[in-house]
């Protein structure tokens, strides 16, 4: 029988990359299996991505002429590349040469989820230093960045100690990711410059079949999501990537009558039902949701009551884990002008 899944496993499954400052060597052991991608500019070199042993293998194996210039520092476990070129766009054709490459050879399993979207790579002082595809992301450790959406209507018919009901979706047989497994009502990465509300309102539309008025009057952003995953077999590619993300998330509250409601449209969504939060919590425990969507969901119990100091006894950790550091460049950072809540943008 397949052990049942607490919150706090729930939260370790999707923040899985040990932390260095509370277990030193957890994360010292983690990183025997990892280089550490660096980048150069005028104030030294600094960190902006986790390359496993079996990628930095694959680039040593790889002709020049397709990598380009590779700097590896096997005492220092760090690895520079794509940094000849001056310019950015130069740099993103360097780097979609050398994915290209691999995924023509069939060197990783993740590029066979190729998706033909732009992923930017960011620098400390908010430049791009280059784009990529999404699929390859993960080779590079880079951090990644995207939105999610909790849907939700108000109901007090008695059968929830809650009087909210939540819409859940369950994702594609067919995904390359995460086949058949639950997920939040919206969720998707954001493209190079794309703006975390337009992205959210376009991944509406295009999975959930929503509004765009709907959306701008109604969905509400209650702030960011961090975590450090470790992929697994189940999101479709080789075991052991490291993905550090950021989730801007939203929370849209729709007509109890049912006169708006999610539906499929782009086929990565098989289906969309309504559940209550006790529903959820067993849906949970059993292991059927995404791991990311359920640090997702844990959050938004917590925002809203359901999870509490008194009736949770790692509270504490569940807040922290959802907003935990991550040591690469991006608009997750406080400074940068477009992480702020939309309504303090410029």
């Amino acid at each position: 029988m397949t052990p049942r899944l607490t919150t706090l496993d729930l939260v370790n499954e999707c923040d899985a990359f040990p932390d260095p400052d509370r277990s030193p060597e957890r994360h010292a052991e983690q990183m025997k299996g990892l280089y550490t991608l660096v980048w150069e500019d005028s104030e030294g070199r600094y960190p902006i991505g986790y390359m496993p042993l079996s990628v930095l293998e694959a680039l040593k194996n790889t002709p020049a002429s397709i990598t380009g210039r590779v700097e590896i520092d096997p005492e220092a476990r760090t690895v520079a590349l794509f940094q000849e070129p001056t310019t950015e766009e130069e740099r993103t054709k360097l780097v979609s040469q050398l994915t290209a490459y691999w995924r023509q050879n069939q060197t990783f399993r993740l590029l066979h989820g190729w998706r033909d979207e732009q992923w930017p790579v960011y620098g400390r002082r908010g430049e791009l230093l280059f784009n990529m595809e999404r699929s390859a992301v993960g080779l590079f450790g880079s951090a990644r960045f995207g939105v999610h959406m909790t849907a939700f209507t108000r109901s007090d018919d008695g059968k929830s100690r809650y009087d909210f009901r939540i819409w859940v979706s369950k994702r594609a047989a067919t995904k390359t990711t995460y086949p058949g497994m639950l997920d939040n009502a919206v969720a998707g990465g954001m493209m190079t410059a794309e703006d975390p509300f337009e992205c959210i309102i376009r991944e509406a539309d295009e999975e959930a079949s929503l509004p765009e008025d709907v959306m701008r009057k109604h969905a509400t952003e209650t702030g960011t999501v961090t975590y450090i995953y470790i992929t697994d077999e189940r999101s479709g590619g080789e075991p052991g990537y490291i993905y550090p993300e950021c989730q801007w998330v939203y929370d849209l509250e729709l007509p109890a009558d049912g006169s708006i409601t999610p539906s499929p449209k782009d086929g990565e969504v098989e289906s969309f039902a309504l559940h209550t939060v006790e529903e959820i919590e067993e849906q949970l425990a059993q292991g059927r949701w995404k791991p990311n969507c359920a640090m997702i969901m844990v959050d938004f119990f917590r925002r809203h009551g359901v999870y509490t100091p008194e009736n949770q006894p790692h509270y504490d950790e569940l807040r922290r884990r959802a907003h935990r550091f991550i040591p690469f460049p991006g608009p997750h950072w406080p400074h940068w002008q477009h992480a702020l809540p939309q309504e303090k943008r410029a």
